[in-house]
């Protein structure tokens, strides 16, 4: 389950748009409205205690995945440099309600991982976090020696995750646990 006060990354502020403040938004989620509806968003900058702060415009650049958005009280050049590496954060107790068979990425952080072995799910160890930089790629630390792998999210790798008992079951090609 989901903590209620922790917050989650949506976002990370890659660079300047212009000379008016606009700020480039690399997305770290399947919710674009995040960076499109006007509303109170949360900037972190490193680890310091995340800051309120209104969105007042955004759109998604044409073919990409980043967006350019407009803060409130964000009008120079100067002032938007400053926000770069800056984390866009929203509260975990007001994630988006999700369907079936869907869950937020951080419901995985903690689970057991389970494999299959001679017909027998043998657990190896558990997800410690998630990198979704690049890919969506589980950090995964194994129980027999304590080594951290990386592990990549897709169906055919991670074909189960079971929120409710705490586990999600991988098939990894050979090899991969070696690395």
């Amino acid at each position: 389950m989901i903590n209620k006060n922790e917050w989650l990354i949506v976002g990370l502020i890659t660079s300047c748009h212009g000379i008016n403040g606009q700020v480039k938004v690399k997305s770290l989620s399947d919710f674009e409205e995040r960076f499109l509806k006007p509303g109170i968003r949360w900037l972190q900058k490193d680890n310091e205690a995340p800051s309120k702060i209104e969105l007042t415009s955004g759109y998604k650049q044409p073919g990409k995945e980043t967006f350019v958005i407009k803060l409130q009280g964000i009008n120079t050049r100067n002032q938007a440099e400053e926000l770069k590496k800056n984390k866009i954060l929203v509260k975990t107790n007001s994630l988006p309600k999700l369907k079936k068979e869907e869950f937020h990425l951080l419901e995985l952080v903690n689970l057991q991982v389970k494999i299959l072995e001679n017909d027998e799910l043998k657990i190896i160890g558990k997800v410690l976090d998630l990198d979704n930089e690049k890919n969506n790629l589980l950090i995964i630390e194994l129980l027999k020696n304590q080594k951290k792998v990386l592990i990549p999210f897709v169906k055919e790798i991670v074909p189960v995750v079971d929120i409710k008992n705490n586990f999600l079951i991988i098939k990894p090609p050979k090899g991969l646990l070696e690395l």
